[in-house]
C-alpha cells in the first residue's frame, strides 16, 4: 500500500479519490421538517418526538439525535458503519411515508442532502462590474433570483454535487399588506383574503370546443405573474359589486424575512455553497464545478460574474505537494 501511495503522489500511478481533510464523521442521515410560526415546545411535542421514536426502530440505527427550534425540527439518524448510506436513506423514506398521519397537517419531513459536514468544497459569490451592468446595476433580490433559478440548477447537475445552497440577498416575494379599516368597512375577513389569493394563483384545464371543423382547447390561465394580477383578485361581492384585493390591501414586491447575510470586503453580496456527495473525489468534483462555471458564464446577466472565495482544491494541491516532497526525500535517504 505504501508503494502504491508513493507512486500515486509522485505521479507514476493515476490518483485515487483524494481530499485534504479526512472525513471521520459517522454514518448519518439528516431529517428535517418546517412548521412556521410554532414554538420549540410545540415542534418538539408534535413533530420531533413522533419522528424520533419511530425512526429509532429502524434496522441498523444506533441513535437518533434531535433538536427542536422555532418553526423547525432537525433530526440526525446515526446508523452502524456497516450499513450502506443509500440503503439507510431508503429505509428512512419508507418509514416517513407511514408517519404522515402522526404529524400536523401540512408538515412534510424531508431528507437532508447526501453529504457530511465536510462536504463544503467550493464557495462563490456574484460580482457585478458597474461598467458592464445596466444603469442602476442589480439589486440583491435580482441577484438572488439569478442564483436560485439559474446558477444553482446548473451546478447542482454536476456529477458528484449533492446540493448547492444559496447565501445572501433577498428571496423576492409578493407582499400583501391589508388595511383592517378597509376590511371592516367592506365586511371582508383575513381568511377570505388568504383563501382568495391561494385559490386564484393557478391554471385550470377545460375540454375541447369544436367549431367549423376545428378544435379549440379551453383553459383558464390564472397564475400570478406581476403585482397587478394580485390586485385584481376578486375577494367577494357586495350587492352585485365585486370587492377586489386592491380595495382592502396594497400589493408590493419585497424580500422575504432573513436571518443572515453574506459579506465580502464590507459589501453585501449573493453567493452559494457547493456541497459534495458522500464518497466522491473532492478534487475531481471541484474541477467539474469550475468547468461548469466557465460554460455558464456567457449566459449570466451583463456585468455579472462568479468569483470563488473558498476552493478546497488549493489546500488539496498544497497537501499533495508537501507529501510528494516528503516522500521523495525519504526515498532518496533510504536508497
Amino acid at each position: 500500500q505504501w508503494t502504491e501511495l508513493s507512486a500515486e503522489v509522485i505521479g507514476l500511478l493515476p490518483p485515487r479519490g483524494v481530499d485534504a481533510i479526512p472525513d471521520l464523521s459517522e454514518n448519518q442521515v439528516i431529517v428535517f421538517a418546517d412548521w412556521p410560526g410554532r414554538s420549540p415546545q410545540e415542534v418538539e411535542d408534535q413533530i420531533t418526538y413522533p419522528l424520533s421514536v419511530n425512526l429509532q426502530g429502524l434496522a441498523g440505527v444506533k441513535t437518533v439525535r434531535a433538536n427542536s427550534m422555532f418553526g423547525f425540527s432537525l433530526l440526525t439518524v446515526i446508523f452502524d458503519d456497516k450499513i450502506d448510506n443509500y440503503f439507510a436513506r431508503t429505509r428512512i423514506l419508507e418509514r416517513l411515508n407511514y408517519l404522515g398521519d402522526l404529524l400536523p397537517s401540512g408538515v412534510i419531513p424531508r431528507l437532508g442532502p447526501d453529504a457530511t459536514g465536510l462536504g463544503w468544497i467550493y464557495q462563490y459569490y456574484l460580482e457585478v462590474d458597474p461598467a458592464k451592468a445596466p444603469q442602476g446595476g442589480y439589486d440583491l433580490g435580482r441577484l438572488r433570483a439569478v442564483q436560485d433559478f439559474f446558477i444553482r440548477y446548473q451546478l447542482n447537475a454536476v456529477q458528484g454535487v449533492a446540493e448547492v445552497a444559496s447565501l445572501g440577498g433577498f428571496v423576492r416575494q409578493y407582499q400583501v399588506e391589508v388595511s383592517p379599516g378597509k376590511m371592516r368597512a367592506l365586511g371582508v375577513t383575513l381568511q377570505e383574503v388568504m383563501d382568495a389569493v391561494s385559490q386564484s394563483n393557478l391554471n385550470v384545464g377545460g375540454k375541447i370546443v369544436e367549431e367549423n371543423g376545428m378544435e379549440f382547447v379551453v383553459r383558464g390561465v390564472g397564475l400570478i405573474e406581476k403585482a397587478s394580477d394580485l390586485e385584481q383578485i376578486v375577494l367577494t361581492q357586495r350587492e352585485g359589486t365585486p370587492v377586489y384585493l386592491r380595495d382592502v390591501a396594497s400589493v408590493q414586491i419585497g424580500g422575504d424575512f432573513r436571518r443572515g447575510a453574506l459579506d465580502i470586503n464590507g459589501q453585501e453580496v449573493v453567493g452559494g455553497i457547493v456541497v459534495m456527495r458522500t464518497g466522491e473525489n473532492a478534487k475531481a468534483v471541484i474541477e467539474a464545478v469550475k468547468e461548469k462555471i466557465t460554460q455558464i458564464a456567457p449566459s449570466l446577466p451583463p456585468g455579472v460574474s462568479i468569483r470563488s472565495f473558498y476552493d478546497r482544491s488549493e489546500l488539496i494541491d498544497r497537501t499533495i505537494d508537501t507529501l510528494r516532497h516528503a516522500l521523495v526525500e525519504e526515498i532518496i535517504l533510504v536508497t
